[in-house]
């Protein structure tokens, strides 16, 4: 790699990695501090290598993966960052396809949006567009859905993060069965784009920074997810398609807040059977009643082991039915994203976080898709009975 190559990837690996400071998995003051951002070299210039193609993970699956786009709006509440006008989602749906099918693949960001988060960093002279718009995915727009009903999972980002940060999760899911709706709420993301050209940026962030306004967050996130269910599988669906979901089987998962928004939308909406929190400080907690029984998982990085993350110590008491608590060694907080695969494409993996960037895809990937086959699909799971030997990184606590 050229020394200019360097500077530039150097540049956007700290755009990766401390993203969102706000939302780094506390959800007390005594949860452990987000990681250290990188800073981006003081002066660096734009070098033509620079723009590095970067490519996520092939998913693990047997099916093709679709991919659609709604734009959903629930007229029923007022936005609560705006404070005007109805709460508004943007949801990508995507689903194992029929192979053959579809055009693509997709994008991965829409230039505006990569433009946002180059900006939001500092970096909007350092990193070009392309470096994120480009990178290679394997959604197909389009595409024929597959025969049969499949299990719904949804997918919620980290604070200021978009949704397209779980993509590589969400594929990997669909390639192996799941239709997953990965979902932007409004006003919650440095930059989402809209249809008619709209980008509605992060006014959430100038309104929250303390505890009763992360419980906001996660509070207004289990509304849309419940609004979310509703035009997916009510009487008269937003999607096409939606006749492939098998409405009995629905669980979430998340990151950071989106993570910690599981718990709020199953204590608010008993269609969800399952959830999975990947990081997140418990800013919702888990209700005194539990959660019906149902399944929840806590999967962490290295520093959200029992005594490291309050909330967490404080809400596994109360998640009444089938739990685990897993980290991983060597993880960040960000390992359950497809930001660690990016860098490490980059030659510049995390020091604070070594596990390398494909290893944390492939951990992810296997974690959570073996939960969602025991609870969704039925089908016991031993990796999630305990240790394995080709997982050394893999902890199980049990406090």
């Amino acid at each position: 790699m050229t020394r200019r190559r360097t500077a530039a990837a150097a540049a956007l690996f700290a755009l990766l990695l401390p993203l969102p400071l706000a939302a780094a998995g506390t959800a007390a003051a005594a949860d452990p501090p987000p990681p250290a951002s990188a800073s981006a070299p003081a002066s660096v210039s734009v070098a033509e290598d620079s723009r590095t193609a970067l490519e996520l993970p092939r998913p693990t699956g047997r099916f093709p993966v679709g991919q659609d786009t709604l734009h959903l709006v629930d007229r029923s509440r007022t936005d609560p960052w705006a404070k005007s006008g109805p709460r508004e989602l943007m949801v990508t749906l995507r689903y194992p396809a029929q192979r053959g099918t579809g055009d693509g693949p997709a994008r991965y960001l829409t230039d505006e949006e990569a433009r946002l988060l180059l900006i939001d960093r500092g970096l909007d002279q350092v990193i070009p567009v392309e470096t994120l718009t480009g990178t290679k995915t394997y959604s197909r727009p389009g595409a024929r859905p597959a025969g049969g009903r499949h299990p719904l999972v949804v997918l919620s980002p980290g604070f200021s993060v978009p949704r397209a940060t779980l993509t590589s999760l969400a594929e990997d899911l669909a390639s192996r069965g799941y239709v997953v709706a990965a979902v932007d709420h409004a006003y919650e993301s440095v930059g989402t784009e809209f249809p008619g050209g709209r980008v509605l940026r992060c006014l959430a962030c100038e309104q929250t920074g303390s505890e009763a306004g992360y419980r906001k967050v996660t509070d207004t996130r289990a509304l849309d997810v419940s609004f979310l269910l509703d035009r997916l599988t009510g009487r008269h669906p937003a999607w096409r398609h939606a006749g492939v979901i098998d409405r009995a089987r629905i669980a979430m998962a998340g990151h950071s807040i989106g993570g910690a928004s599981a718990v709020a939308a199953m204590a608010a909406d008993s269609r969800i059977g399952a959830g999975i929190n990947m990081d997140g400080g418990l800013h919702t907690p888990v209700p005194e009643t539990g959660l019906a029984g149902r399944p929840f998982m806590l999967l962490g990085a290295q520093s959200s082991a029992p005594g490291g993350m309050r909330s967490w110590d404080l809400g596994w008491p109360g998640l009444d039915g089938w739990k685990r608590w897993i980290t991983f060694a060597d993880s960040g907080h960000f390992t359950f994203t497809d930001f660690p695969a990016m860098a490490e494409q980059l030659g510049l993996p995390d020091q604070e976080a070594p596990l390398p960037g494909g290893r944390s895809v492939e951990l992810t990937r296997r974690y959570v898709a073996a939960f969602f086959d025991q609870h969704l699909k039925g089908r016991p799971q031993p990796l999630l009975d305990g240790p394995s030997p080709d997982a050394p990184e893999v902890r199980f606590h049990t406090p």
